[in-house]
């Protein structure tokens, strides 16, 4: 359906153009040709045609919100106070949101032509609709609630299919000359490496009769569900991927910092050995992370004075401390095994998120309509890498053997 702004615009601009012209064919007494003046009406007609347009699309816009009212009782919102003001395009405008919102509680053929052209500013090519600004927002809160590595990495958004990132291979040297001698050449190399974009997807089904019931917020459900399910097979991936099809887990280039002697204890000494395989300019912004087997580990070790390394948080919300730096804990670590890499420290920032920008939403009408239920997908495309593997030790349990 035409945007009436547009049509608005284009009427201004054609009503100047006729001034404009009838202006410039008077004669010095003020008088206009009679062919000059047919012209002029010309003109005219069109913009009085344009306004009759306007006119029309304006009952109808009036028509398709009443006659959606009854649907979008199910899915009102409460604007945020400090975005009243703010001025919103695109998938971030109210009427995108409720038309996204009506497409999930209704099928596509019911919905009425000012909902699918709201929802054609976010179609993708496969078909689906680019989730609203706002419950995007949602559901990146929920993949951080759910996924550590999203809270300790470089998160970056992209618009491309694959992101090149320039990484300096080697530095160059500076060396000591007598005066007026050669000056050594000494270059830096470069290498590059690449995010790609890895496709991520999960379904939901709600029966018909849930999605009719009025006191049921479908969107808090979508989000919080998807969020939790995308966001631990995302940590999954970031800690221990292969890279085949998903992204390289950060376990996959970590640099082994120290091996334990034993395969399924750790000392005190394995941890000071840790923490100093790393370079000191990593190890102010070094965090530790472990499984919560390991992590019961540390707490019970205890330094050469006799008291607990372990360092027990005073503020609510703030990680344990060991040697000083913050721990965090993910099941996705390994446990204590065999040649296993159980406890992760380095810098977690040289771990680079690379999202690409727009998750996608499509509602499933006819998949599960013999159980009278109605599926929902979702889809984003992700990819992990550890960028600089220096950055990063891993402890390493030994009894494994060559």
């Amino acid at each position: 359906m035409t945007n009436t702004f547009e049509l608005r615009k284009t009427r201004t601009q054609k009503w100047d153009g006729a001034k404009a012209f009838l202006e410039s064919k008077r004669g010095p007494d003020g008088s206009v040709s009679d062919e000059d003046y047919k012209s002029y009406e010309k003109m005219e007609a069109e913009v009085l045609a344009l306004g009759r347009d306007i006119e029309t699309l304006e009952r109808q816009y009036a028509i398709d919100r009443e006659l959606a009212g009854a649907i979008e009782e199910h899915v009102k919102t409460v604007p945020s106070p400090e975005l009243e003001n703010t001025p919103v395009t695109g998938r971030a405008t109210a009427e995108y949101r409720r038309s996204f919102l009506m497409a999930m509680r209704k099928e596509k053929v019911d919905l009425d032509r000012s909902v699918l052209n709201a929802l054609s500013i976010g179609t993708d090519t496969e078909g689906g609709y680019l989730v609203p600004d706002e419950f995007e927002r949602t559901l990146v809160a929920a993949l951080e609630e759910n996924d550590i590595m999203r809270t300790l990495a470089r998160v970056i958004t992209t618009t491309n299919g694959t992101l090149q990132i320039p990484l300096v291979a080697t530095r160059g040297t500076a060396s000591w000359v007598e005066e007026a001698a050669l000056i050594p050449e000494s270059d830096s190399s470069f290498a590059q490496t690449s995010l790609n974009a890895y496709k991520l997807a999960t379904l939901i089904k709600v029966s018909r009769e849930l999605l009719e019931d009025s006191a049921f917020s479908i969107e808090a459900f979508l989000a919080d569900d998807f969020g939790k399910r995308l966001g631990a097979l995302e940590e999954e991936a970031f800690f221990v991927g292969d890279g085949v099809k998903k992204p390289t887990g950060i376990l996959m280039d970590a640099q082994i910092g120290h091996t334990a002697a034993s395969a399924d204890g750790i000392s005190f000494d394995d941890v000071i050995k840790l923490y100093y395989s790393l370079r000191s300019p990593y190890r102010n912004k070094a965090v530790f992370a472990a499984n919560e087997k390991t992590v019961m580990k540390l707490r019970m070790l205890k330094g050469t004075d006799g008291q607990y390394i372990w360092q027990p948080s005073v503020t609510l919300g703030a990680p344990d401390m060991l040697l000083g730096r913050p721990v965090y804990v993910s099941s996705y670590i390994p446990e204590m095994a065999a040649d296993a890499k159980v406890l992760i420290f380095g810098d977690f920032t040289y771990y680079w998120i690379g999202d690409r920008r727009g998750r996608t939403f499509e509602r499933l009408n006819e998949l599960f309509a013999l159980t009278d239920q109605v599926g929902f997908k979702a889809t984003q495309r992700v990819d992990g890498k550890l960028i600089l593997p220096e950055a990063v030790k891993v402890l390493q349990m030994g009894g494994g053997g060559d």
